[in-house]
């Protein structure tokens, strides 16, 4: 399918690594120009590197006072945003009674705030120009919590509902609010983490996955672990999809026992 992306700009939020470099990946074969962020200079130089000459990345905290702002203003040096993927997010395994109140107001800082504070720059030229196209990334874990991470849930659970009320203001235009539940996908971070896990328990990587499956999403209907690019097609095809507005869409295997 030809999304017609040729001359257009998209804005990814964490896009160095993982989902969003993904992303950013898909983008660029579509013909689009792409402006990553990340919060290392070592990984946005590679994810450049990597992406090509159509893309242009920048070291930024999205937590930090003018940071957005930065990242905004170098995506406009070439013409209008045309999509916005916010896709900074912190996904940890915590104790729910080890959560302090400070980690739980830097988690809503890293996971809501930084998509607030990008589409609250971004929405409003959208909206004046009647085009545009914002997805934020969601997880399985905002319609199916899981106890083990309860802060992360609630985060997602949270981008749902702005996304929804946010499409509310694009009635009548061709501008469009969406969001997207992943499920367990096999970025780097977790093959990392499922690494740790195996080291612990002296099995290896995949007994780890075959283990989650068994035990923790049972209900997958895949039995496997997503791979970033599956979702950054999804994302692509939400994003750049006219009559797609105002809804959350799944890619998560099957592991929601739910018809809508």
């Amino acid at each position: 399918m030809d999304y017609q992306l040729t001359g257009k700009t998209a804005l990814i939020t964490g896009g160095a690594t993982g989902i969003g470099k993904a992303i950013a990946q898909r983008f660029i074969l579509e013909g689009a120009s792409v402006v990553i962020s990340g919060l290392s200079a070592d990984e946005v130089n590679a994810a450049v590197e990597e992406l090509g000459e159509a893309s242009k990345g920048l070291v930024a905290d999205l937590t930090q006072d003018g940071a957005a702002e930065r990242l905004v203003n170098m995506a406009k040096e070439s013409g209008p945003i045309d999509f916005l993927i916010n896709n900074v997010g912190i996904f940890e395994v915590r104790d729910f009674f080890e959560t302090d109140d400070a980690q739980w107001f830097h988690y809503f800082n890293v996971n809501v705030m930084s998509g607030v504070r990008m589409t609250r720059l971004v929405m409003k030229d959208m909206l004046d120009r009647g085009q545009g196209s914002i997805v934020f990334i969601s997880s399985e874990s905002a319609v199916k919590p899981q106890p083990w991470m309860v802060h992360y849930g609630a985060m997602k659970t949270c981008l749902l509902g702005i996304s929804r009320a946010l499409a509310e203001l694009t009635k009548g235009t061709a501008v469009r609010v969406n969001s997207i539940l992943p499920g367990p996908t096999y970025t780097e971070a977790v093959k990392r983490y499922h690494r740790e896990i195996a080291q612990e328990k002296g099995i290896s990587a995949q007994q780890v996955v075959n283990d989650y499956f068994d035990e923790t999403e049972p209900t997958s209907l895949i039995r496997r672990m997503i791979e970033p690019e599956e979702v950054a097609c999804s994302v692509l095809h939400l994003a750049a999809s006219p009559a797609l507005n105002g809804m959350a869409m799944r890619i998560e295997g099957g592991t929601i026992r739910s018809i809508l």
